[in-house]
């Protein structure tokens, strides 16, 4: 498996102050929304909040509106969209999730809930802290 970093998610009520902060003073590049096809958001999936991304050229930001009812809609446990998350790809989703699962650590599978061409499970370290890995489709 190979395990590379992929983008820091920060939630925000207000995502486009966020963003012209980190294009405007950091100097990020704003990635279009269109990059990122988003399934239709349903009554018990998905989910329909604002996201913006930016990148330096070789890690991305996504800032979303924080929603904490996600986990809820999408009958899972963990909110990736609650406090935000830190986020790597992998080329191997299914070992990845068998080794979640040898060292007894939960996580929720949202599979293709928020991209079309992601599927993304949710686990939390030791401290809490949310960790996404997602494997391109």
């Amino acid at each position: 498996m190979k395990l590379e970093f992929h983008h820091i998610n920060y939630v925000s009520e207000n995502v486009d102050r966020l963003h012209d902060f980190y294009t405007r003073i950091l100097g990020l590049s704003d990635i279009p929304i269109s990059s990122f096809p988003r399934p239709e958001a349903t009554a018990t999936s998905g989910y329909d909040g604002k996201i913006r991304f930016a990148t330096d050229g070789k890690m991305q930001m996504h800032l979303a509106t924080k929603d904490l009812s996600v986990a809820f809609k999408n009958d899972q446990v963990i909110n990736p969209i609650e406090r935000g998350h830190i986020a790597f790809r992998i080329d191997d989703i299914a070992a990845f999730k068998a080794l979640l699962e040898t060292q007894g650590i939960p996580y929720s599978d949202y599979g293709t809930a928020f991209a079309k061409e992601w599927h993304q499970i949710f686990f939390h370290d030791p401290e809490g802290n949310v960790i996404e890995v997602h494997q391109a489709v």
